[in-house]
């Protein structure tokens, strides 16, 4: 709705027939508001996990490579988290899938509120994940994965009458350019340091080492 407030009937016949011209101007103004909301809308889309609204792995990749470029010039660390929901198979086996999806988004929730601005959550998969984390040190980065995994831990759902609380996470961590200096070696890495962590019990941090690699 458009109002005009005119101070004489001078103006109010001016406005008047300029009316024609505002009611365009408005309708104008509408559908350019509206193709930016769509665009938006679309961009995101195309960048983020519909059930999650973490970034996909498409962006994840994208980002990977951007992020080690931006290392490589300023001469900084960028640490990789791979991380892996354990038991989530069983989980939605025996709760159902509407389940599964509530927890991948109570995790996801986790993970946005365990990191900062310029870290970069997303699902690679199913119940895997990538964290990146620009500029830390391997200590941070393994003080940031243990914080994750606590916060997995405390997640509580309420599920038929009851609240499952048996939750937990494993994390593979790696860290450019000690672990490697490409996206594909690095995300290999944190995947060798994860797979340690599921061997060695599951609910726990690993970090690379050079022996995985052997």
């Amino acid at each position: 709705m458009l109002y005009v407030q005119c101070a004489s009937e001078a103006q109010l016949n001016t406005v008047n027939q300029r009316m024609d011209g505002l009611r365009q101007l408005v309708q104008l103004t509408g559908m350019a508001i509206a193709t930016l909301n769509l665009r938006t809308k679309l961009e995101n889309q195309s960048i983020r996990d519909s059930l999650t609204g973490l970034f996909n792995r498409h962006f994840m990749q994208i980002s990977l490579e951007r992020e080690i470029s931006r290392a490589a010039r300023r001469k900084q660390t960028l640490a990789v988290f791979m991380l892996d929901l354990d038991h989530f198979k069983k989980f939605n086996d025996t709760f159902g899938h509407a389940a599964g999806d509530s927890v991948l988004q109570a995790v996801a929730e986790i993970f946005q509120t365990s990191i900062r601005t310029e870290d970069i959550a997303c699902r690679y998969g199913g119940e895997e994940f990538t964290i990146m984390l620009p500029d830390v040190t391997p200590a941070v980065a393994l003080e940031r994965a243990e914080s994750i995994r606590q916060g997995v831990a405390n997640v509580r759902l309420p599920l038929d009458r009851q609240v499952y609380t048996e939750f937990s996470v494993s994390i593979g961590v790696a860290v450019y350019p000690n672990d490697g200096e490409t996206s594909d070696l690095l995300l290999r890495r944190a995947d060798m340091a994860l797979y340690r962590a599921k061997r060695s019990g599951r609910n726990q941090v690993a970090q690379f080492e050079a022996a995985m690699a052997n």
